[in-house]
């Protein structure tokens, strides 16, 4: 039987049992000076009872709260900056486009400021190009990290303080890289990866643990011997930075877990890859019978997170395809159940069908109303 910490009850019926032990039969009755101090002894007693039982929990990772999981976490965990245990938010940069009259320097530290009110800081000093109109690219950072500060091409932005021969008004050009501090479920998953996988001097989950400790990257896989004997393949993805790309890595995500691999895996490795996964929409039909655009969301929600949690690329092993992670029909009923339990589903299981394929939700195809 598991350990359960005794009521209070239970605490002054052992405490009033020992003291009656102790006195050679005399019982401990009624409003006596050792009834009351019995029972006191047992509420102390079970306060130090429920500590322990409390403290045993946050001894193990899997069960820690917080403050103690951030514990585990930096005894366990070295993340690629070099930091230790959760990995921090990120602040993102790019540049804006500015115009003006041409000739106008914009110091270093000009601030603007988002349509969702994060401000960004020019990080060097520029002068407007000699087009009038023509805009000019200057280098920013958000002062504030995390994934808000991501804004898509073409986004205004507002300057704080007016500034003769500067236009009021930038356009971003590019604005990448913010990510949120880790959650608490990714930091746990990590250490208890980490107890369960230790180094192995380069094995095939080292290259998941050093690409996972990237604060861009929240899934990784990787796959040996894909490109031949000796060659290692990882395949990643950064579901906060790119949501615009369904998670899938940019060409320059690619190279900052390439280059930070580079720096740790073991140099006998004799070809070394590191690639975006391939989507493969996963298609259903589906009938709800409480059918209604609220539901349908939900519904699609839920089973988008399922396949999140589940999916694995396919890969090779010596130029022979091994399957990835084939998405069960009854996988999917299930994410249904947890929103509605009436409807009607039409799908059969959809494996991975070549190198790299990595499920992602697809076309959810309704009845015609």
């Amino acid at each position: 039987m598991p350990w359960q910490t005794p009521t209070l009850r239970q605490c002054r019926e052992m405490v009033r049992d020992d003291i009656t032990t102790s006195l050679a039969g005399s019982v401990v009755v009624g409003n006596t000076v050792l009834r009351v101090m019995a029972d006191a002894m047992a509420g102390v007693g079970r306060l130090v009872l429920k500590y322990l039982d409390w403290l045993a929990l946050q001894l193990m990772p899997d069960t820690a709260e917080r403050e103690w999981l951030d514990r585990h976490g930096q005894i366990w965990l070295v993340n690629a900056d070099g930091t230790l245990g959760r990995k921090n938010a990120q602040p993102a940069d790019g540049t804006i486009g500015l115009t003006g009259t041409p000739g106008t320097t914009v110091p270093e530290g000009t601030s603007w400021v988002s349509p969702t009110g994060v401000t960004y800081l020019s990080v060097e000093d520029k002068t407007i190009g000699q087009v009038a109109d023509q805009p000019t690219e200057v280098a920013v950072l958000a002062i504030n990290p995390g994934t808000p500060g991501n804004l898509p091409s073409g986004t205004p932005l507002t300057i704080t303080s007016g500034q003769g021969g500067v236009d009021n008004t930038a356009l971003t050009i590019d604005l990448r890289g913010g990510t949120d501090i880790e959650t608490d479920e990714a930091l746990r998953a990590r250490v208890l990866a980490r107890i369960r996988q230790p180094p192995m001097g380069g094995d095939a989950d080292d290259y998941v643990h050093w690409a996972m400790s990237i604060p861009s990257t929240t899934r990784a896989w990787s796959a040996p011997r894909e490109m031949g004997m000796g060659t290692v393949t990882i395949r990643f993805m950064c579901d906060a930075l790119r949501p615009e790309t369904g998670g899938f890595p940019t060409a320059e995500d690619i190279k900052v877990v390439q280059t930070y691999l580079d720096k740790v895996r073991p140099v006998a490795v004799r070809d070394f890859y590191v690639m975006a996964p391939v989507p493969e929409p996963i298609d259903f039909g589906l009938s709800l019978h409480n059918d209604s655009l609220a539901l349908r969301a939900q519904v699609e929600t839920s089973v988008a997170a399922m396949i999140d949690d589940r999916a694995a690329p396919a890969h090779a092993v010596d130029g022979t395809l091994v399957a990835g992670t084939t998405i069960m029909a009854s996988w999917v009923s299930e994410a249904i159940n947890r929103v509605t339990a009436d409807f009607d589903l039409t799908m059969e299981d959809h494996p991975m069908p070549h190198n790299g394929a990595l499920a992602v939700l697809g076309t959810v195809t309704y009845p015609v109303p």
